[in-house]
């Protein structure tokens, strides 16, 4: 079923990406801003680098005045390393690229990739688990805001979800906010 979902979905973002791609990034940061700037003001914020036709969180975190992280994927495990724009990356697991240099960290506020999103904040990854072991692990030491940002187009229905699917508190895209209940 999640793997049929992720398909569909994939091309919708796929199609999506290739005519919208840098204005959504850019009105998703906009509206990161303006929905949470407050909220994510002075934190730790960990951002990921794009794969393919995901949604660029680089327009977002070139807006903000935080300290950053990029993950860091060790074995079946992802860790979350200091980085700044423009600082060098290296290849890392399944096509990800991460900081050559920097320390661990534990980030405040957490913005995930997905495939596909419902209003009740559940978020479909690309099914590795990485992001939500990571997420479960952060959330035993309190509670990090997570934060998905996608195109409109990725939203459906229902996700469906496992025992270990974590959820996200916030989702952006390109043309609204929504505060998961």
């Amino acid at each position: 079923m999640k793997s049929a979902l992720r398909k569909r979905v994939v091309a919708r973002r796929r199609a999506v990406a290739r005519v919208h791609g840098l204005a959504a990034a850019e009105a998703v940061a906009d509206k990161v801003v303006a929905a949470l700037g407050p909220q994510i003001a002075g934190k730790i914020v960990a951002g990921y680098w794009p794969m393919g036709d995901e949604l660029d969180p680089r327009p977002l975190l070139a807006t903000l005045d935080n300290a950053l992280a990029l993950p860091v994927v060790v074995g079946d495990a992802m860790q979350f390393r200091t980085w700044r724009l423009g600082e060098t990356l290296e290849p890392g697991a399944h096509g990800t690229q991460h900081p050559a240099a920097g320390r661990n960290v534990v980030p405040d506020v957490v913005i995930a990739p997905l495939v596909a999103f419902d209003r009740r904040g559940r978020r479909l990854g690309r099914g590795g688990g990485y992001y939500d072991r990571a997420i479960a692990r952060l959330r035993a030491h309190g509670r990090p805001l997570v934060i998905g940002i996608a195109f409109d187009a990725q939203e459906v229905d229902a996700v469906p979800v496992a025992p270990t699917d974590q959820h996200l508190d916030w989702i952006v895209t390109e043309t609204r906010a929504i505060k998961a209940p």
